[in-house]
């Protein structure tokens, strides 16, 4: 049983690990950042001006005033359904329209009616019409409180943090001469009326690292909100870092920070930005869970602060015996380098309601073709199709299953993406039939950089059609990336995109077909040589400069790239696509890895918090496993007998579970719950529960610290049962379990009360196992009761959408299992029927009956094993389409 579901994505690298720490800015070398921390906190200079209010039934509208510099900015508040409330800071009359991020929501929020309770010179108070929530915004300075009854949920601007640095004509520059034909007696001509800011700082007009100069011809454009969470102690998200899932405080350091780059040979337990950026915070305690979804693409920073930060739990539980009335309290600060604050506050109150705000907001999960849960082999580079063949033949040697190899970048032809190396993979579809033959797939590298050669097709064609980045002159502009001289797409524009997807076509790709499969990679965009190896920040995309959009970029590669995929099979299969680069809404269109990372302990056990941190904001599709080109092959059969049969054993299991795993995915698809969960939230580190809806139906215990021989796995639920999938012994919840370990063993429990799905014949891969039969494992509560689902559809089109799926939830009580249909409007002929039912912490039975709907009742076999109480019924013949008890 592999500790983590999905794909398990470790870099193996060599050498001496550390990045190079030089080559990425701190806060202090970033010139918004170290200008906005400089603010003191009190003294917010803004305040709400009440006499421009407007209240329609959804949306109130009114003026903030800086009283420093005069500029006016509009304060637009919504309610939203289902719980949450949006909050939209702009200049009131810009000099020129500022970035908004397109695309990331699925729709334009519905929202929902607001009234007006009170108001006077100091404010006003409104419904929000959830109980007793409501919303006090404070004048002077402007706040806002959001309460429930008498507690505050959560304040913005509470500690008057709130800037935005206003759009402004550079002072050793000849003025606008269409501005100075504006009315003047306008107060919201920003140009015009505002009083002077004070000595222009460094930074604010342009801005060097090394040797990198970022002209900014817009000016000074950051944007800052604080948010205070009075009762919390604990907040997780905004991946990705290479951290422990819940976030540290930051006030002694740097910020976190979302500013996706690529980054060889990360350092752990750092706030340094990595490759994708989810600007996602969850708070938790004991009472509730809230969120704050930061809609923002430019280079962003985190700050957080705790009134507990730095007690010990001694500190703590004297508090509590001295009655301290102290209240835990987080603050969370954004500060963004540009476009508008457009903050959506995701009220909970359960961890499940989060989830669904979010979802409703960015999308689910993209459900995935089962086979692509299956075992990925993969490393840079196989040498040729020889080489792919020979990897492929030793998995049928030593009886190990996969579903996918992988290629990197050398398969091309000169790192000519949507191309073959002629000498090397001169018969691509050859190779890929040989693969199809055995129902197994391929993945290809497809980055998005292309090589400038004009006898290329592909940049021949975007250069005719200028759809390249372009330079602040408004040239092309170019870089250094794997193909040496590279241009760069401008995937934010979606005539871009189109073009993009056309490329998957198959009389475009040649040598593709319908077993090839996408891999995203270097869609930060990396740019060699460019400050902090990605694209400089004044680059242009159509009117927006890049500083604006640059964590879009991998999203839209992705986006693209799926869609592609999807046109190639006329709209039928579902795509499965990997990118490194990621930002809210990514999860649409298929996984993502954790990049550069090495085959060291400490890295493993970093990979679980990271999962567990994208799989708060969304994406459940996390991991792969890959190895550098300069590292000794790692087939599975190459490092020795014992542990190939190791490796083996722990593969084959994975398989068994795939069915189990692919009707998680189905749920999460379809509802936005998580796939993985920490045991606890405020110490998820050591722990990954699998929960289903709200129940926990498998709990891993991973083993990430080479030679031990014990861990400790706490098992939550004082009045539930956990039993160990191996032994199928019984422990008691709500306890601390000394577990005996060895390199061949993984604790993993099955909870009481649950029923898993499982296929025990594994075969070659997933999709030879497609029409096997299923084994039920039913692990019996302390009520002798338990419950679980079944979901089967035919595992990699969109025709479930056409409820062409299976959906039946089983259940046993007063020794009866019998099933039910959860979808009666769906329809789906299935081959594979149940084979076996084994019943965990049974009784043995004096006899095991079945009676299925329309025939009569008849006897089967069992066996009973008194030692473990398991309880084992042999072929009930029944198929999974069938009613039966």
């Amino acid at each position: 049983m592999a500790p983590v579901m999905v794909l398990w994505l470790a870099l193996c690298l060599t050498g001496t690990w550390a990045v190079e720490k030089s080559n990425f800015k701190t806060c202090d070398q970033s010139a918004f950042c170290k200008r906005q921390r400089a603010l003191i906190p009190g003294e917010s200079p803004y305040r709400a001006l009440l006499e421009t209010m407007e209240l329609t039934n959804t949306r109130l509208t009114l003026q903030l005033i800086n009283d420093k510099n005069k500029v006016r900015l509009l304060l637009e508040l919504y309610r939203l359904q289902g719980n949450m409330t949006r909050v939209k800071i702009n200049e009131l009359k810009p000099l020129k329209p500022r970035f908004e991020v397109p695309d990331v929501l699925v729709k334009e929020p519905t929202t929902e009616p607001m009234s007006l309770l009170s108001q006077d010179e100091n404010g006003v108070v409104l419904s929000l019409g959830v109980e007793s929530q409501r919303v006090i915004l404070s004048a002077r300075p402007f706040r806002l409180d959001i309460m429930e009854g008498r507690e505050v949920l959560m304040s913005l601007n509470s500690r008057g943090l709130l800037a935005f640095e206003h759009l402004r004509i550079r002072k050793d520059t000849q003025a606008d001469p269409e501005a100075e034909k504006k009315d003047e007696a306008e107060p919201a001509d920003q140009a015009e009326t505002a009083k002077e800011d004070g000595k222009d700082e460094e930074g604010m007009w342009e801005e060097t690292f090394k040797t990198f100069v970022d002209s900014k011809p817009n000016g000074p454009t950051a944007i800052s909100l604080d948010f205070s969470l009075p009762g919390v102690e604990h907040v997780y998200g905004i991946p990705e870092h290479a951290d422990t899932a819940r976030l540290k405080t930051t006030e002694n350091g740097d910020p976190y920070r979302l500013h996706n780059m690529d980054v060889y040979k990360y350092e752990l337990y750092s706030p340094m930005a990595l490759y994708g950026s989810v600007p996602l915070i969850v708070a938790h305690n004991t009472e509730r869970t809230t969120g704050i979804f930061w809609l923002n693409a430019a280079e962003t920073w985190v700050d957080i602060s705790s009134n507990t930060a730095g007690k010990t739990v001694f500190g703590k539980m004297l508090d509590y015996v001295q009655g301290s009335n102290e209240k835990p309290q987080t603050d969370v600060r954004w500060i963004s380098e540009s476009g508008i604050i457009d903050a959506f506050i995701l009220l909970g109150p359960t961890p499940k309601d989060l989830f669904a705000q979010y979802a409703s907001l960015t999308g689910t999960q993209s459900f995935p073709p089962i086979f692509s849960l299956g075992y990925h082999q993969c490393r840079w580079n196989y040498n040729d199709q020889e080489d792919v063949q020979a990897v492929d033949a030793g998995f049928d040697q030593h009886d190990i299953p996969y579903d996918y190899i992988w290629l990197d970048i050398e398969h091309t032809d000169g790192k000519r993406y949507f191309s073959w190396d002629p000498h090397k993979f001169s018969s691509p579809k050859e190779m890929l039939q040989g693969l199809k033959d055995k129902k197994r797939k391929l993945v290809a590298i497809v980055d998005p950089h292309v090589k400038i050669e004009s006898s290329f097709k592909l940049h021949d064609e975007i250069q005719s059609r200028d759809l390249y980045v372009k330079n602040k002159d408004g040239g092309n502009y170019e870089g250094w990336c794997w193909p040496g001289s590279t241009g760069y797409p401008d995937f934010a524009n979606p005539e871009m995109r189109e073009l993009w997807a056309q490329m998957f076509a198959y009389d475009k790709y040649e040598g593709s077909m319908d077993n090839l499969h996408i891999w995203n990679d270097m869609n930060e965009p990396s740019v060699f040589n460019g400050p902090e190896i990605t694209m400089i920040k004044d680059a242009k995309h159509g009117e927006w400069e890049h500083r604006d959009v640059h964590n879009l970029y991998g999203f839209y590669v992705q986006m693209a790239t799926a869609e592609g995929l999807i046109q190639r099979s006329g709209g039928v299969e579902r795509p499965f696509v990997l990118a490194r680069s990621f930002f809210a809404g990514s999860q649409r269109y298929g996984a993502v890895w954790t990049g550069d990372n090495i085959a060291e302990w400490e890295h493993l056990k970093i990979s679980l918090p990271m999962c567990l941190s994208l799989s708060l904001t969304g994406i459940l599709n996390c991991s792969l496993s890959h190895a550098h080109m300069d590292t000794p092959r790692r087939e599975p059969w190459l490092h020795g007998l014992d542990n190939t049969n190791l490796i083996r054993d722990i593969v084959r299991q994975r398989y068994t579970f795939l069915p189990f795993w692919y009707q998680q995915f189905y749920h999460s698809h379809k509802t936005g719950i998580l796939l993985i969960w920490g045991v606890s939230v405020a110490e998820c580190c050591g722990y990954i529960i699998q929960r289903k809806l709200q129940r926990k139906d498998l709990l891993v215990h991973p083993v990430t610290e080479e030679g031990v021989t014990s861990v400790t796995a706490y098992l939550p639920g004082k009045d539930e049962v956990w039993y160990d999938i191996h032994t199928f012994k019984k422990h008691n919840g709500g306890q601390n379990l000394y577990i005996p370990v060895t390199i061949s063993s993984i604790p993993v429990f099955q909870r009481g009360g649950s029923i898993i799905p499982k296929k025990l014949r594994v075969r070659r891969s997933s999709t030879c196992m497609e029409h096997d039969p299923y084994t039920l494992y039913v692990a019996l509560g302390n009520q002798n009761t338990a419950e679980g689902e079944i979901y089967i559809d035919d595992g990699y089109t969109f025709n479930y959408e056409k409820k062409e799926f299976i959906h039946r939830k089983i259940s046993m009580a007063n020794n009866i299992i019998s099933s039910i249909n959860l979808a009666h409007d769906a329809h789906f002929t299935t081959q594979s029927w149940i084979e076996r039912v084994v019943i965990i912490g049974a009784t043995k039975p004096s006899k095991v009956t079945l009676k299925a709907a329309g025939k009569c009742e008849s006897k089967l076999d069992f066996e009973f094993d008194a030692s473990v109480s398991l309880l084992t019924i042999r072929k009930p013949g029944v198929n999974r389409q069938e009613k039966n008890d």
